[in-house]
């Protein structure tokens, strides 16, 4: 991987065209789903060769997923070694996907290799600001100590920044000395600006790492003062396989290759190389759970540029519309919206779509579209779950037929009022 980042362009897109080939034999051999949809078409597998003639297929959404579960599973699944997964994505629905195990792995190379634009190595000392997404809060105490010594990180979470818990990772990270920081934009900023307020100098690392969320102008600048350090924004997302990430020119993100296929599209569902639209994702190596042309709910701005730290990977200028809130305790603390979607939906079954809406400090409504299998009793488990965080939260339950879209067809699953 790290010898694929200087191949010319032309010589990458070669190879990401011969394992997209193989991948559509594979999809259309082993997976129901698409032989039918080849089949409807009038398309045989020879018809798409290149990363353009995918627009001869129609785009793949959750709900597509959803109704045709049981013919995404390929023929050769038993055979397989993969992991079940399950995300809220950045439109509040949740959903679940195989991961094979060997494009897990994949995956942390890149992701390795992305980190080492900024000058990462293999071993050195990173502390995360996170949830669940990046693996924060997920282990029991042994699990979590296990993984930060072997893997020489700490974990901090996102879901818990309140005044105590700030001056506690402030020790943690002057104790640890970390050469690098990562986590949710909307976390690290909110700790950046704490430290400004409070006059608090701590360990600077060399640079820190942001994620999951928007990084506006704003952001990006108070980050950068509050750590003394370069922030270096990612994009990354793990049920479609896709990956871009900032090299030091900070000329946009550097479009991985090897995991999947990166395309924008416009309104008419056209490829475009300049300008923002959809991001779609096309599985290369997930043969678990295979992705043709999967709509990630998420837009994106390309531009046509080449960049002077060398590499010739496309460039994603930004990410648009991924941003979450932070929610208020009436305590003080602040709580990640991004603890909805793994603490509470992540583990309840029969909710469609939801919205959290904080309305104030004490009150918190929570829009619910349910499928009919849902089971009310599980509403006590949800409220308990909330009301972890705050006991002085008045929570309310509202069960709703739709939830209001934006005019791009999108709403945000986290709403904060105050």
């Amino acid at each position: 991987m790290v010898k694929n980042q200087w191949k010319p362009y032309d010589e990458q897109k070669v190879q990401q065209e011969k394992q997209l080939r193989h991948m559509i034999s594979f999809a259309y051999e082993n997976v129901p789903y698409y032989h039918r949809l080849f089949k409807e078409l009038n398309l045989s597998p020879e018809d798409i060769r290149t990363i353009e003639d995918l627009e001869k297929l129609p785009i793949l959404t959750k709900d597509i997923i959803k109704s045709n579960w049981e013919d995404f599973k390929p023929a050769t699944l038993s055979s397989m070694k993969y992991y079940e997964q399950a995300t809220g994505g950045s439109t509040g629905t949740p959903f679940k996907y195989r991961l094979l195990k060997s494009d897990r792995f994949l995956s942390a190379a890149l992701l390795y290799r992305g980190w080492g634009y900024a000058g990462y190595e293999l071993g050195d000392k990173m502390a995360f600001l996170a949830g669940s997404s990046l693996g924060v809060g997920t282990k029991s105490v042994l699990d979590k100590k296990i993984h930060e010594v072997t893997r020489n990180i700490r974990k901090l979470s996102s879901f818990d920044m309140g005044e105590n818990d700030m001056k506690q990772y402030n020790d943690i990270l002057n104790s640890f000395q970390p050469k690098s920081i990562r986590g949710y934009v909307s976390s690290i900023y909110f700790y950046a600006k704490w430290l400004q307020e409070n006059d608090i100098k701590i360990h600077n690392p060399d640079y820190v790492f942001t994620t999951a969320e928007k990084l506006l102008p704003h952001m990006r600048e108070t980050i950068g003062n509050a750590f003394e350090c370069d922030v270096f924004d990612a994009y990354g997302l793990n049920d479609g396989g896709l990956g871009a990430y900032e090299c030091p020119e900070h000329n946009g993100l550097h479009i991985d290759i090897e995991r999947s296929i990166m395309e924008i599209v416009d309104d008419n569902e056209s490829q475009i190389d300049e300008g923002t639209g959809d991001i779609l994702a096309t599985s290369l190596n997930n043969y678990a759970m295979l992705f043709i042309r999967y709509q990630t709910g998420d837009m994106g701005h390309i531009i046509e540029d080449s960049c002077g730290c060398g590499r010739e990977s496309k460039l994603l200028k930004e990410v648009v519309g991924r941003q979450q809130d932070m929610l208020q305790t009436p305590e003080g603390k602040y709580v990640h919206g991004a603890f909805f979607n793994s603490y509470l939906f992540g583990n309840i079954n029969g909710v469609i779509e939801f919205q959290v809406i904080q309305k104030s400090l004490e009150k918190i409504v929570i829009k619910l579209v349910l499928s009919e299998d849902f089971d009310e009793k599980q509403l006590e488990s949800m409220l308990s779950i909330v009301k972890s965080k705050s006991q002085k939260w008045d929570v309310e339950f509202k069960l709703v037929d739709h939830i209001e879209r934006t005019k791009a067809g999108k709403y945000k699953f986290i709403v904060s009022e105050i």
